[in-house]
């Protein structure tokens, strides 16, 4: 079984009300949109304890700060991008 690709998003209150929030929506439609839903593991986490970089995430152990809307498609689109079927 091919392991899946582990997203967490901090969901600390420091990230949340920096805009984790509305991050966690952006993610979500970008997997459904994507149909990578079951390539990708998903969740929140506790704090990444760096709330001073925030709004933070994780992918495959690699964190990502400061994001944004931008950002995080960006990210996104660099780790699966063409391989996704864009249905």
């Amino acid at each position: 079984m091919e392991q899946k690709v582990d997203i967490q998003i901090c969901l600390g209150s420091s990230c949340f009300s920096r805009g984790n929030k509305r991050l966690v929506k952006v993610i979500e439609q970008y997997l459904n949109e994507n149909n990578l839903r079951h390539l990708v593991h998903f969740h929140g986490a506790h704090c990444f304890s760096s709330c001073d970089k925030g709004p933070l995430m994780s992918i495959d152990g690699k964190e990502y700060e400061q994001l944004n809307e931008d950002k995080v498609l960006y990210i996104l689109n660099s780790i699966f991008g063409d391989a996704s079927p864009n249905i």
